[in-house]
């Protein structure tokens, strides 16, 4: 049964996912002529040259870590009767993109923009918050999606949460495809939309296993 704690850090989660989205979506409208959602990333708009960067900064960061509270707090108490599958799977998700790769957003800035001209993607990564952001992400998107598997299995053996396990998994199998799709969408000047997407898909899935969680019965 749900938890005070569980039921705040579901909600802390659920407003997270919505924050995150909302955030990147409004940004967008400030980054002058320069700037195309569909051609350049949600990094470059909060890199150190991006107009009221330490905007999106805050944001992010306040997302990831109520991210990390809702894996934690909510989501493996909810699971606990699974065992290490649930541990395993809350674990990868609280250090995937969504949580530590957020969570680290202060210290993963750009050094410029795609937008901003002489800008390079070597230039981008040539400081060490382009270099870390790059990692985590490249890290986090890897943890995330294993983190699904381990969430998918962990709730096939729980009451009530059985026919989440196969949607959990098709999430990962989804990222899977869109990591190969951006690949080929760079080239097109599309990877910034396909980028989205991958946020977006990734964020809803959190937002709906919040939810999930909010609509367990109160403990008494």
């Amino acid at each position: 049964m749900g938890s005070t704690p569980m039921r705040w850090a579901a909600w802390a989660g659920l407003g997270a996912q919505i924050l995150f989205v909302l955030s990147w979506l409004v940004a967008a409208a400030w980054q002058g002529p320069g700037y195309s959602v569909t051609a350049h990333t949600v990094s470059d708009m909060y890199a150190v040259t991006a107009p009221h960067g330490a905007v999106l900064v805050v944001a992010i960061t306040i997302s990831g870590v109520a991210t990390i509270l809702f894996a934690v707090l909510a989501l493996r108490p909810a699971l606990r009767t699974a065992g290490w599958t649930a541990t395993v799977g809350c674990v990868l998700l609280a250090l995937s993109i969504y949580g530590i790769g957020d969570a680290f957003t202060p210290w993963e800035r750009e050094a410029c923009r795609l937008a901003d001209p002489g800008c390079t993607a070597a230039d981008q990564v040539a400081t060490s918050g382009g270099s870390l952001d790059a990692l985590l992400s490249t890290i986090g998107i890897v943890l995330f999606v294993a983190s699904t598997f381990f969430l998918g299995a962990a709730m096939k053996r729980v009451a009530g949460w059985e026919r989440w396990a196969w949607p959990a998994r098709w999430v990962g199998i989804a990222f899977v495809v869109l990591l190969f799709t951006l690949v080929a969408a760079d080239s097109a000047d599309l990877g910034g939309l396909v980028e989205r997407l991958l946020a977006a898909t990734g964020a809803a899935a959190i937002a709906a296993a919040a939810v999930r969680v909010l609509r367990l019965p109160a403990a008494p």
